[in-house]
């Protein structure tokens, strides 16, 4: 999402010191966040400063725990013969925080809301799998409403799948799977400012979203499923740089910080103890770049991809930046999901290898002449300028055109041009797992109808394959297809992938037990003050 999601490691402008010891506050987790990108609304949240958030307010037919396992939440049972057609049952009792209930119609209308084409959902790809998505997800719907789900009575509903998936039961703990009650459609932007939900946790009051600075969550009391809270509140507090939130770690100001800033990777086990956390994620580092970007379409596009990814010396930059905290990138997903493969036919072109990048550079050339600068923006709030700037050099020095890195102020501000294909340059994102399978990382990114494919990446041969990995008869068989298709991915090199993660991160001397996901953020709901 994720994240994707996406997605992505960033913070936001806010304030530097938002004390946890406080008065009425001291009870508080204080946790670094950012400005989420959009509204609230599940089916449009495709980041993880968004994401991080709705997953506390909300609560699906499934869960993940800290280890990525997938348990029920609100199904009582989901029963399938053939993977393909569903029946759910919802367990009784559950209510929004409005007062409303939880019933089938509440999942239903979500779905159905979020595949809607004229909503313009950026996480509407989730639903393709169901019969009915395409003529509700047209530009001009032909229909309002997926034939493929049916709502049987108010705690039921049934789900027609276009053909069997592997992965589509885990997936029904992901965001876009959410429940929404009656008043959200109403007004769904106003909605996403305050939003009403089912989860762990619910808005502190009404207007607790106080933009670039926090947004203070408070403990559901009715919430009936496997993840209640076990601390007072969340404050999700956004930051200017990582710098200042591990200042505010260290000062006790913070309780909770999931990503260390470059500067202190060497120290902060030695700064926090025990309290230092260290742990392989399933989170990835990409550089992409659209084909409207002069050089960049076609095989000349193609060539050019190639030639930057040999052109990165990942293994120093990881080394000497991140000091074995990231791991030299050798597919489309992460190392830590089941089935990864680091052989991949054809992943020799994810390791440094100057002398033929500059041949393959050299061909492009002879395609049309190199012009202009090689840029790669990413955001100035998230941490990344080191590892950019690293890569432009690695790309500079090996290629000898003129590469830079181009900050932008904020996530939020990148993210923008990023989906609105305004960036005209490349750019770095990420991938962290919403739900810990391999599938997941691909279908997100590089469906061709996917809106959270942000290098338009359009292969029918890939789409054909990752629904063949979705209708395997079983995990080792979907584990060979999706080898298939990520050789495919690294032939066509849709982006440039660089890094894996090693988690490196901390929670205060006022937090008993805080412990990292398997996707890289806080098991919010366990940590204890």
């Amino acid at each position: 999402m994720a994240l994707t999601a996406a997605v992505v490691l960033a913070t936001s402008l806010g304030l530097s010191a938002c004390s946890s010891g406080d008065g009425a506050d001291a009870d508080i987790v204080t946790v670094n966040g950012g400005e989420p990108q959009n509204p609230l609304v599940p089916t449009n949240t495709n980041e993880n400063m968004g994401g991080r958030v709705v997953d506390r307010l909300f609560a699906g037919l499934k869960y993940y725990d800290g280890s990525g396992k997938a348990h029920d939440e609100m199904a009582e049972s989901i029963q399938t013969t053939d993977r393909k057609s569903y029946r759910v049952t919802i367990k009784p009792g559950w209510k929004f925080t409005d007062g409303t209930p939880v019933t089938a119609k509440s999942f239903v209308d979500a779905w159905n809301y979020g595949a809607l084409g004229t909503n313009a959902q950026l996480q509407s790809y989730v639903f393709s799998p169901i019969v009915g998505f395409d003529e509700v997800s047209a530009e001009k719907p032909t229909a309002q409403t997926m034939s493929g789900l049916k709502v049987i009575d108010d705690r039921t509903f049934t789900i027609e799948l276009k053909a069997p998936s592997i992965d589509f039961e885990t997936e029904l703990g992901y965001a876009p799977f959410y429940p929404l009650p009656e008043a959200a459609f109403k007004d769904m932007k106003a909605f996403g400012e305050n939003p009403i939900g089912n989860g762990p946790y619910k808005f502190a009051r009404s207007g607790a979203w106080e933009h670039n600075v926090k947004i203070d969550l408070a403990p559901n009391p009715d919430y009936p499923g496997g993840r209640p809270a076990k601390n007072k509140g969340l404050r999700f507090v956004m930051y200017q740089s990582f710098d200042t939130a591990y200042a505010d770690l260290q000062a006790g100001n913070l309780d909770a910080l999931d990503t260390v800033p470059d500067s202190a990777l060497t120290s902060y086990e030695r700064d926090l103890g025990d309290r230092a956390i260290t742990k392989p994620t399933a989170q990835n580092q990409h550089i992409g770049i659209q084909s409207n970007v002069a050089h960049f379409a076609g095989q000349e596009g193609l060539l050019r991809r190639r030639a930057i990814s040999m052109a990165i010396n990942r293994e120093q930059i990881a080394q000497n930046i991140f000091h074995g905290t990231r791991i030299p990138a050798r597919d489309f997903t992460a190392s830590t999901l089941p089935g990864f493969d680091p052989n991949l036919p054809g992943s020799e072109v994810l390791k440094y290898n100057p002398d033929e990048a500059k041949k393959v550079w050299a061909q492009a050339d002879a395609i049309s002449p190199w012009s202009g600068r090689y840029e790669i923006a990413y955001n100035s709030d998230g941490g990344h300028q080191a590892w950019v700037e690293a890569v432009a050099n690695s790309v500079k020095n090996t290629l000898g055109v003129d590469a830079i890195g181009v900050p932008y102020p904020t996530f939020k501000n990148i993210r923008d041009e990023v989906n609105a294909r305004t960036i005209n340059k490349a750019f770095r994102y990420g991938w962290q797992g919403d739900y810990p399978t391999m599938l997941q990382f691909l279908t997100s990114q590089y469906y061709s109808y996917s809106d959270t494919n942000n290098v338009d990446y359009k292969n029918p041969e890939f789409d054909r394959l990752l629904d063949a990995a979705l209708a395997a008869p079983s995990q080792d068989e979907s584990y060979k297809i999706i080898a298939q298709a990520q050789s495919l991915l690294i032939k066509d090199l849709a982006d440039v992938p660089v890094f894996d993660y090693v988690a490196a991160a901390g929670r205060s001397d006022r937090v008993r037990k805080a412990e990292l996901a398997w996707n890289g953020l806080f098991d919010f709901e366990n940590i204890e003050k």
